[in-house]
């Protein structure tokens, strides 16, 4: 029985359905924003994860007021959440 979050490819291999990598990635990108904010610091966060004909595209909007030099940098924290995003696909995909 293949898992439901997988689907059989024609070559008989499971691959991760369209849906599962939108979510691994979305997932991972939240993971990372609320491991340097605690989420009451966070105003607004936006995750847009789509993942079309082997495509995937991310991305991230962070609003944390007064973030300062005693708080991980935003701009930092969205690309770290991108890259840890990507990483989650890979890593679906065995890569």
């Amino acid at each position: 029985m293949t898992h439901p979050a997988r689907a059989v490819a024609d070559g008989g291999h499971d691959e991760p359905s369209d849906e599962a990598v939108v979510t691994a990635a979305s997932e991972a990108a939240e993971g990372v924003i609320f491991d340097h904010y605690k989420q009451s610091a966070v105003r607004d966060l936006d995750v847009t994860v789509t993942f079309e004909e082997g495509v995937l595209e991310v991305d991230v909007y962070l609003n944390v007021p007064g973030a300062d030099e005693t708080t991980a940098d935003p701009e930092t924290v969205t690309d770290e959440a991108v890259a840890a995003a990507r990483d989650a696909v890979d890593t679906l995909f065995g890569e």
